[in-house]
């Protein structure tokens, strides 16, 4: 593996950071503390997409927005399911109590009252008045088939033969071409946006055979520039285009003159400050170069997390790590193709979301299905569960540590989600039994493609979640912590297995209900449910 943990810093004076999350200056505080009252019995949800499976919250629940997004998407929203909403522009910190909302260390004005009396009443409101839908959607290649990403299988060595070995695969095992996503190291190095040569000898020539293929390509970005590519650096200095490093002597950005250097898990570099028009000017250049030379279609758009902007770095601008990943996330505006892992503030817009990189288990694959409920509820409603079996490689590293079943269910979890996207290729992993069973998943989206193209349509109108939690839809009738289940729209329920095992309970709301089998049920109970290894239950409500 390449060494991106350089020490070459000649130019550049590094700043230390531990492995966690640099430590946050004290927020200061616009006003006290504000208490909001609960009704009796009303729970609460939050945008905090990464705790998901923690929602509702509990009593004594605590979470801090500022500075913190721990590698997914977060909204400074919190919904209540008999009408609540909390809003503000700025970060603040918050506490669930059995009876009240606890609101501290706000930086802006909080405001907070009711809509209606369900969670989707106040949703919809605080949708339309501070995160209206734009009416523009990503791309409908990412909904209409899936999504294929080459971390998995090249991790630290993309490479032009590989990558087009990987996009035959697809098509000589019978899957669809889509979006083909070329994630990282198919560069000369961060910040240094070309092919890499020895890598990729004839990158537009990989592109036209991709293209051929019926694929659209998308390639890997992040805002860091490695610390030794002093080529960049020259350049990008002249308009401290980076973070500056703050010192006694130089404690004003107007003074400063070394970027500073951020730990992030590719090693040590210096991280572009979009406050900074200059740095937008160049990004922007970037980008429009390789779609012009190489005919590259989108970008996903990696990184830009608040916890890789430190206290002791200096913007050209005033920006918290919050605007940060705000201002980042502005660049995918730009492109009908891009992924974002990490956003703040920027529901509503045409941008596709991905969760974070689940590990290969049982109980990270629990967390798909609440985790895409809390994106769709927090207004990031053009969606990805992450990559099928999981996003870490070193996963994927031990073959006999993997769990065909578990990508099977992985797979039928996605399926009916708003994106499906693989990225370890099914076919080098699984027997025939189980590599079916994740085709047979793929034709069951097929069925449904029309039915999730027009949800995502009308969200780009509306606002409105495509997937949606029981409570969403049926309000008041106990399903608050249903988090195996979600409706897709307002009529189809979907129950996918997301554990070990061939059964499962499904709770049925109250109505009539049709399911996959073609057996009839009547809701406002629970039933048993058999579900073989190649079965996606789910019901139409009559």
């Amino acid at each position: 593996m390449k060494n991106y943990a350089r020490a070459a810093l000649i130019l550049l004076v590094a700043v230390g950071l531990s492995d966690a999350q640099p430590a946050l200056p004290p927020a200061q505080p616009r006003s006290a503390a504000i208490t909001i009252a609960l009704s009796p019995g009303e729970k609460i949800w939050s945008g905090f997409v990464r705790e998901g499976d923690k929602l509702p919250c509990t009593n004594g629940y605590r979470c801090d927005l500022y500075g913190n997004n721990r590698g997914n998407q977060v909204q400074p929203l919190l919904l209540g399911s008999q009408g609540l909403w909390v809003w503000s522009e700025e970060a603040y910190a918050f506490e669930v109590a059995a009876d009240r909302i606890i609101i501290t260390n706000a930086r802006g004005e909080v405001k907070h009252g009711r809509a209606g009396s369900s969670l989707a009443g106040a949703r919809k409101f605080v949708s339309d008045k501070f995160f209206p839908a734009s009416g523009r959607m990503p791309d409908e290649l990412l909904f209409t088939q899936p999504q294929y990403n080459t971390w998995i299988e090249l991790t630290y060595n993309q490479n032009q033969a590989d990558v087009l070995k990987y996009a035959r695969g697809i098509l000589d095992h019978g899957f669809p071409p889509g979006v083909l996503m070329i994630d990282d190291t198919w560069q000369e190095d961060y910040g240094l946006w070309n092919f890499h040569p020895g890598r990729f000898p004839n990158p537009k020539q990989m592109m036209d055979e991709l293209h051929r293929m019926g694929f659209k390509v998308m390639l890997w970005v992040c805002p860091f520039v490695s610390a030794d590519q002093a080529r960049l650096v020259k350049q990008l200095l002249k308009d401290k285009c980076f973070l500056m490093q703050q010192t006694p002597a130089k404690p004003a950005w107007v003074a400063a003159t070394d970027p500073a250097i951020i730990k992030w898990w590719n090693g040590y570099s210096a991280l572009l400050d979009f406050s900074n028009p200059s740095a937008v000017k160049w990004f922007n250049g970037e980008l429009d170069r390789l779609v012009k030379e190489y005919g590259v279609d989108g970008f996903k758009l990696d990184a830009g997390d608040m916890y890789f902007y430190p206290p002791e770095a200096l913007s050209k601008e005033s920006a918290s790590p919050n605007r940060q990943c705000e201002l980042y996330a502005q660049f995918g505006l730009r492109f009908p193709l891009n992924e974002y892992r990490a956003c703040w503030k920027m529901a509503g817009q045409p941008l596709a979301q991905r969760l974070h990189d689940k590990g290969h288990s049982w109980g990270e694959t629990q967390q798909l299905i609440p985790d895409m409920l809390t994106e769709g509820l927090a207004g990031y409603t053009f969606s990805c569960p992450d990559m099928i079996g999981g996003g870490d490689f070193g996963s994927f590293l031990d073959p006999k540590a993997l769990d065909q079943e578990l990508v099977v269910r992985s797979a039928q979890i996605h399926a009916l989600m708003p994106m499906m996207q693989f990225s370890v290729a099914p076919w080098r992993i699984l027997d025939a039994e189980h590599l079916n069973a994740v085709k047979q998943a793929v034709q069951i989206r097929k069925q449904f493609t029309p039915t999730i193209l027009e949800l995502a349509r009308q969200s780009a109108r509306t606002g409105e979640p495509i997937v949606r939690s029981l409570e969403y839809v049926f309000p008041h009738q106990g399903l608050e912590n249903i988090k195996d289940q979600f409706m897709l729209g307002d009529s189809i329920l979907v129950a996918p297995l997301d554990r070990k095992g061939g059964t499962r309970q499904v709770v049925l709301p109250k109505g009539k209900w049709t399911s996959d089998d073609g057996k009839n049920y009547e809701g406002g109970a629970t039933y048993d449910l058999n579900v073989p290894l190649d079965r996606i239950p789910y019901f139409h409500r009559l």
